[in-house]
């Protein structure tokens, strides 16, 4: 057993430390901010993750996870440090490490032994060289090893790609660490996950590189599901088929209004950025990004043809403002891009979402919130679909009908029957299956 202290007590600190703390290991999850802190002792989780509270809850219990403000204190008694605080983006693309260099000049006043630093915060190519030289300036210790170990969560399913992952990245300089590193993840070892050991550079760049390629997947797919819709062709067969091919697969082939959430978008930009500073541009993400720009545009114009570009003093129903399912995170969702566009067209706008709504309400205190989407859509002109909650996909649609005053929907997730839109007599739009 590993004494293990995690820093920040975000989506991947919370993650990790209740992860690790399943392994067998005592973890204590450091925050700056006391109410975050406080409401974790009391058994509150901040985020919405399936699966996320109970394995806090039996790990406290079992007096394996802790919480704490004393930084200094937890990284004294600690064996390992890992630094998961954010790592914002730029206004001009880049990461903003501010976060990572502050905790890393605590961590060295800190060191009284040999420790493992270890960054889950995803950091560019050359953070791990930043870090190490604040380590060894602030402090006479230098009997330590710095690992760079990415995290591959996803949200809605994060518990699960932490304890059964695909793979693990540990880059490191020393056998030593590399070993320590993996006695930590023993349970995954054992079950033979391929454990990836690389340099602490290379482990940077798996990170951006596996995210980029993923969002490069989605806007390819949504570029060819528009091309359908011009040659009536059904982009679910195309995507169907192509995910057959073994040297494709079906993953992230599901067009839709683009991507959102808190790491492509980040990443994506962040690799161009790199790419300008190393002079090699990256071209091919240059363009995902492009194309994930205007797909939300595009859902605008679907919008407007079905109100007969009519859009000012019409009442439009969205459901769905989390980026995906089974969170409440609404970063860049793309109900955060449709919506003020729909406003400043004059439309009067009503939102539902089964868990983001509080979220939303932060940024768009002025929409029409509803509890269900029964109510959100009565009286509508148009209903829109942005998130493929299950709810959703049981929408009874003769029952949206009598609701709305027009019966008219954008399904931009494609989760609906076309046969039953069509015997229903809707006015309907979709992603990539011509009309």
């Amino acid at each position: 057993m590993k004494k293990i202290v995690v820093i920040g007590g975000g989506y991947v600190g919370l993650v990790s430390a209740a992860g690790l703390s399943e392994f067998g290991h005592r973890v204590t999850c450091v925050d700056i901010d006391n109410n975050k802190i406080n409401q974790l002792n009391d058994g509150k989780i901040p985020i919405y993750e399936p699966g996320l509270n109970s394995l806090i809850e039996s790990n406290c219990k079992k007096k394996r996870l802790y919480f704490s403000v004393d930084i200094e204190k937890e990284i004294k008694e600690s064996d390992i440090i890992i630094i998961a605080v954010g790592t914002p983006q730029k206004k001009n693309g880049e990461v903003d490490l501010s976060y990572v260099k502050s905790v890393s000049k605590t961590i060295s006043k800190s060191i009284n032994k040999y420790k493992i630093i270890c960054t889950k915060s995803t950091v560019p190519v050359g953070a791990g060289k930043m870090i190490e030289k604040i380590l060894l300036k602030n402090n006479d210790i230098t009997d330590f090893d710095y690992v760079s170990n990415p995290e591959f969560l996803r949200e809605g399913s994060a518990v699960k790609d932490f304890l059964i992952p695909d793979r693990l990245v540990i880059g490191a300089k020393s056998e030593k660490a590399f070993s320590i590193m993996k006695e930590v993840y023993r349970p995954i070892y054992i079950n033979e996950t391929p454990i990836i050991n690389t340099t602490i550079e290379t482990a940077e760049m798996i990170k951006y590189a596996s995210n980029a390629f993923l969002a490069l997947k989605i806007s390819y797919i949504n570029d060819i599901a528009n091309l359908c819709e011009e040659v009536n062709a059904d982009v679910h067969e195309v995507a169907k088929a192509m995910g057959q091919d073994g040297r494709i697969s079906s993953k992230f082939l599901h067009p839709g209004p683009g991507f959102g959430g808190s790491c492509f978008p980040k990443d994506t930009l962040a690799l161009v950025q790199m790419g300008k500073k190393f002079n090699y541009p990256v071209k091919t993400i240059e363009a995902a990004i492009a194309v994930n720009q205007e797909q939300s545009l595009r859902m605008i114009e679907k919008i407007e043809y079905l109100l007969d570009n009519k859009i000012s003093g019409k009442k439009i129903a969205v459901l769905g403002l989390s980026f995906k399912p089974q969170t409440d995170d609404i970063r860049e969702s793309s109900a955060t891009k449709i919506i003020p566009e729909l406003i400043n067209k004059g439309a009067l706008v009503n939102a539902y979402d089964p868990v983001a709504i509080e979220n939303f309400k932060i940024y768009y205190p002025n929409l029409n919130y509803f509890e269900n989407w029964e109510d959100t859509v009565k009286d509508a002109d148009v209903c829109v679909i942005l998130t493929e909650w299950n709810e959703f996909r049981g929408i009874d649609l003769e029952k949206l009908k009598l609701l709305m005053s027009n019966p008219a929907i954008l399904d931009s997730k494609n989760i609906l029957s076309i046969e039953k839109l069509k015997k229903l007599d809707f006015k309907y739009e979709n992603v990539g299956r011509k009309i």
